[in-house]
């Protein structure tokens, strides 16, 4: 039997690309998954003013820097959070990403996460798109739920980090529901 010669190691750049407005727990947890996989994490904050983000880019930067440094700790891997409004294939060449991390949390998800996938293959076949399925205890969360829930008075506690609740709570003009 002829043995396989082993690979020589290289650096596995990851990129977690999204709006994060808010960053929420679901966020949290695909950042963590996907950071025991890399050596290095890039968390690309997208400008995107098409969706009509409710933190504008700095603070959403500043929200998900918040939470890195436990994730670093916890997996060993370098996490950087930089903002970018450009074509997601030119910025993961920009920062030397060989893999795009998306999570996905319903066959909804899939139909969109699959096209975009296709499409970045056949711009760059040589960055792979890796899925990673929600925790079940995240797949029912989005930053756009958690947005309508904080503006209609909902509590939203168990779906953010405590910064992010504070800050959402805040923009929205809501009060923290007692107990939160």
């Amino acid at each position: 039997m002829t043995e396989m010669p082993t690979a020589k190691p290289t650096l596995r750049v990851g990129l977690y690309p999204g709006t994060f407005d808010p960053i929420t727990n679901g966020h949290l947890d695909i950042i963590s998954r996907s950071a025991r996989m890399m050596q290095k994490l890039v968390i690309g904050v997208a400008m995107n003013a098409g969706k009509g983000p409710l933190f504008p880019i700095e603070e959403r930067v500043e929200l998900v820097r918040a939470e890195m440094a436990p994730i670093s700790a916890a997996t060993g891997t370098e996490i950087e959070v930089i903002p970018f409004e450009k074509l997601l294939i030119h910025f993961a060449r920009d920062i030397g990403a060989g893999v795009i991390v998306r999570g996905l949390r319903a066959v909804s998800d899939f139909d969109y996460e699959i096209q975009m996938a296709g499409l970045n293959y056949r711009l760059a076949p040589d960055i792979e798109t890796v899925f990673l399925m929600a925790s079940e205890t995240h797949q029912f969360i989005s930053s756009r739920f958690v947005k309508e829930i904080a503006a209609l008075g909902g509590d939203i506690s168990s779906f953010v980090p405590k910064l992010t609740l504070e800050r959402t709570l805040a923009r929205v003009g809501a009060r923290v529901a007692p107990g939160a």
